[in-house]
C-alpha cells in the first residue's frame, strides 16, 4: 500500500518537507503545505505519485478536507485526523484561517 499524509505548517514548502517511510507493507509519504491550496496541489501530485490513500493532519477542517476530496475528484480515500480547534494553528480550525 502507498498512501500518503499531508500536513498544514506555516512556511511549509511540499517541495523541501516531504519524507518517504517505507516498510515491508507500506510506503507513506508525508508532505508538509502552508494552506489548502497548497495541499490541493500537493494531492493531486500524489495522487500521479501512485497513492491509494490520504490522510490528513488535524488542522484541516470539514471544509479543507472537502477541498482535497473534490481535488482528487475522490479517486482515493479521504481521511482527517480531527481536532475542532488545533494547538498548532492558534487554537483555530484551518477552515477559519484559509
Amino acid at each position: 500500500m502507498k498512501a500518503a499524509f499531508i500536513f498544514l505548517a506555516p512556511g511549509a514548502n511540499p517541495e523541501i518537507h516531504k519524507s518517504v517511510i517505507k516498510t515491508d507493507e507500506i510506503e507513506l509519504i508525508s508532505v508538509g503545505v502552508p494552506n489548502y491550496n497548497e495541499a490541493c496541489k500537493a494531492a493531486v501530485n500524489l495522487l500521479k505519485e501512485g497513492i491509494s490513500a490520504i490522510e490528513l493532519c488535524a488542522g484541516f477542517g470539514v471544509e479543507g478536507t472537502a477541498k482535497i476530496k473534490q481535488a482528487v475528484k475522490s479517486k482515493v480515500p479521504v481521511g482527517a485526523v480531527r481536532f475542532d480547534i488545533h494547538p498548532g494553528l492558534g487554537n483555530k480550525s484551518g477552515d477559519e484561517i484559509f
